[in-house]
């Protein structure tokens, strides 16, 4: 009896113990999601000023050539400074899966800058912005191609929804469209397409490699065709420490921010929950817009901004 009392007694001791633990392996799998959500937000908002303060650089003088090299050349640097005091991050980069970080580096993270800052070269930051936020109907897109099926009636719908938004939120009731640049509007999406591109490819490789190192090895690989594309010569302009000022600032919010938050979450939450919080880019342009650089905004505009962004949350009912 008592061999069988004390059983009974340490199983009823266990039992509560194992249910605290699984609620704490909850807790922190809760924690680790909603970290994870956070962090695409921040990198989405950090994406969504860059616009503007590449704007204003533009202002200053400087040209498309000039700023997005050293955009490129001092986001990279950022980060390699930031795994020299990170020593977890001190790991062998080619035991990881390497190729194909890089390509997502160079045909999602460079050809995205160089496709965007030409756009925003040719129009204004608030027309770029909703051109490159066509990445969500693209990625809708791109999964289902790659996974060899239709669009959910969801995704279908959110598609309308965001291609009548975006016409709204180009007031295209009002606009002259003789003023803009065709050659912009063409960037402008190309600049979506590979976006799209780096949001879906992210959320598909899977990496032992700590986040830092896997941002560093996107970066990295994107620097020759940077260079093949812009001279580093261009580093040699009389103004050469104002361009690596600016460099360092949009380096810094275009690519140390944005890939570091979207290597750390997109992976635990997915690339089609990655493209609705990322949703957040949009409105942030376009008040950093608005307050940095004067650009106007009328109540239509943010009508369809807000279809674009109401069409990004239905895509994801799975229902």
């Amino acid at each position: 009896m008592t061999k069988s009392g004390a059983t009974c007694n340490v199983g009823s001791s266990t039992f509560p113990v194992l249910i605290r633990n699984a609620h704490r392996q909850e807790l922190y799998f809760n924690m680790g999601r909603w970290l994870a959500m956070v962090l695409v937000i921040i990198g989405a908002s950090s994406y969504g000023l860059l616009s503007s303060f590449i704007k204003m650089a533009y202002d200053q003088g400087f040209t498309e050539g000039q700023i997005t090299p050293a955009q490129m050349t001092m986001g990279t640097l950022f980060v390699w400074m930031l795994i020299l005091f990170h020593k977890k991050s001190w790991v062998n980069p080619f035991k990881g899966p390497w190729i194909k970080l890089g390509l997502i580096g160079i045909f999602g993270l460079a050809l995205t800058t160089v496709f965007f800052n030409i756009a925003l070269k040719e129009l204004n930051a608030s027309l770029s912005i909703i051109l490159l936020f066509q990445f969500t109907w693209m990625t809708i897109a791109m999964d289902c191609v790659v996974k060899r099926r239709l669009p959910r009636k969801a995704e279908s719908i959110a598609i309308v929804l965001i291609l009548v938004g975006t016409l709204l939120a180009v007031n295209v009731f009002e606009t002259n469209w003789e003023q803009f640049s065709l050659l912009g509007i063409l960037y402008g999406l190309l600049s979506a397409l590979t976006y799209s591109i780096f949001l879906f490819f992210t959320g598909q490789v899977v990496s032992t490699l700590p986040p830092l190192m896997n941002s560093a090895i996107m970066l990295t690989a994107a620097m020759p065709v940077m260079y093949i594309l812009y001279p580093p010569t261009v580093f040699a302009h009389e103004n050469g420490s104002t361009l690596l000022l600016w460099g360092l600032l949009l380096g810094f919010l275009g690519q140390v921010v944005p890939t570091v938050s979207f290597n750390i979450g997109i992976p635990r939450i997915g690339s089609t929950l990655a493209a609705m919080l990322g949703s957040v880019e949009l409105p942030v342009a376009v008040i950093a817009a608005y307050l940095l650089i004067g650009e106007p905004v009328n109540g239509l505009q943010w009508l369809g901004m807000g279809l674009i962004i109401g069409g990004i949350i239905i895509s994801e009912n799975k229902s």
